[in-house]
């Protein structure tokens, strides 16, 4: 089997599953992966704004790329968890590109109402702080379950050619491809085991191919560089890869790199799929951007699965100013100082880049009173000709204020969504 991935996170480029894919004809299955916490907030405020929304509409971009590949024959199907909060959306749209598609929309992520029946449950506090939900449910926006691989895998077996997921965890969208590829039971721990060390390898694209490396710099045209690819067999051995005619490389150094990559504790990296070990890992380096690995161990996945949720949680803005001349870092910071003394706000971050003689200010400032921030963003102007001497830079006009949402990790029996079916 064949899986590669295409895209690591909303925002990725959008040519980069047309290059992949092209230059891998036999490609059985491409993923790209969308969904960040951050994406789920923003995918809130466009749901807000408009309830037809609320998925990653770059995707649809990406479709309309592969087109002309899908119309010369290539047989690829694409798992994706674009759909955000918003999976039959996104279908609706696929069809009218894709009339002649089999699209299959997963939900059932969304755990919002169940969090909110009973908010004092100890599962529901916040991971990161220990707070209890019940000081935010309020404000509580959307709350959504980290889902596994056995939805998708199904939805493959009864030949759906591409599949969009809400809020899945990242490595299960090639967890599910390899379960239908390869007949797996969902208690193959060991294989499964393997296929989500696969995905959590390609889940950021470039990323084990060179993007952000410390081997970075040796890449020659990194404009054009390849994504990952992966050629599993049947046991869930497999070699990590990319197009050998693409930019970049795969290296054990850029596999341990991405390996190391948000896991928590390597001997317990937990998924709705599995609990993985990572420490009984062995890679071999194949030659030619090939990189095999095996030995990944796995348990029963935990009874919980991890939920993000977004809050309101009031409004921010950020501006900046230059800053020139003598001492620019001290005039930049006595700046900053000025507008908070003039707008006082619940939370504020400095930021200076530069020394002496230029310094740019980054002014970040939020607020549960939209009021406060409204006076925050008028008080740069200002500055122009009442600050420090040498102020400039104010080109990009009022800084604009503009809800802000929380992030709350926490945690939800499975057996609330498992007996949903």
């Amino acid at each position: 089997m064949k899986i590669a991935n295409g895209g690591g996170f909303w925002g990725d480029e959008i040519e980069a599953s047309f290059r992949l894919v092209s230059h891998t004809p036999d490609l059985d299955y491409l993923t790209l992966d969308y969904l960040a916490e951050l994406s789920m907030a923003i995918m809130a405020i466009q749901k807000a704004k408009d309830p037809s929304k609320g998925y990653a509409e770059d995707f649809l971009k990406v479709l309309k790329t592969l087109k002309p590949l899908w119309d010369k024959g290539l047989k690829f199907k694409i798992v994706t968890n674009a759909g955000g909060l918003n999976p039959e959306g996104l279908k609706t749209e696929i069809e009218k590109l894709f009339p002649e598609k089999k699209v299959v929309a997963l939900s059932g992520d969304d755990v919002t109402q169940t969090l909110l029946k009973d908010p004092e449950n100890a599962l529901y506090k916040n991971l990161d702080n220990g707070k209890s939900l019940t000081t935010i449910k309020d404000e509580l926006v959307t709350a959504n379950a980290y889902l596994g691989a056995d939805k998708i895998a199904k939805a493959l077996q009864e030949g759906a050619q591409i599949v969009v997921t809400g809020r899945i965890a990242d490595p299960s969208l090639v967890v599910g491809a390899a379960i239908a590829h390869f007949g797996w039971n969902l208690n193959d721990y060991d294989k499964i085991a393997q296929a989500t060390v696969a995905g959590h390898l390609i889940e950021c694209g470039a990323q084990v191919t060179g993007g952000i490396s410390g081997l970075w710099d040796k890449i020659k045209e990194p404009e054009n560089l390849g994504f990952p690819l992966i050629d599993m067999k049947e046991d869930g051995s497999f070699i990590v890869t990319k197009p050998n005619d693409l930019p970049g490389f795969v290296t054990p150094f850029t596999v341990k790199e991405q390996l190391l990559y948000e896991i928590g504790n390597p001997g317990e990296y937990k998924s709705p799929d599995a609990i993985v070990s990572f420490l009984s890992l062995e890679l071999e380096d194949k030659g030619d951007n090939r990189v095999q690995v095996t030995g990944a161990k796995g348990n029963p996945p935990p009874n919980t699965y991890k939920v993000s949720a977004v809050f309101k949680a009031g409004y921010k803005a950020e501006g900046t100013l230059l800053f020139s001349g003598e001492d620019a870092q001290a005039k930049a910071r006595d700046g900053a100082e000025m507008i908070l003394k003039r707008a006082p706000v619940q939370e504020s971050l400095i930021e200076t880049f530069g020394e002496r003689q230029e310094c740019l200010l980054r002014l970040a400032a939020a607020d549960l009173k939209q009021e406060n921030m409204e006076r925050f963003a008028r008080s740069f102007a200002p500055l122009v000709t009442q600050g420090p001497p040498g102020t400039s830079g104010y080109t990009g006009g009022r800084p604009k204020v503009r809800p802000r949402f929380g992030f709350w990790p926490c945690l939800i029996d499975r057996r609330f969504i498992d007996a949903e079916g």
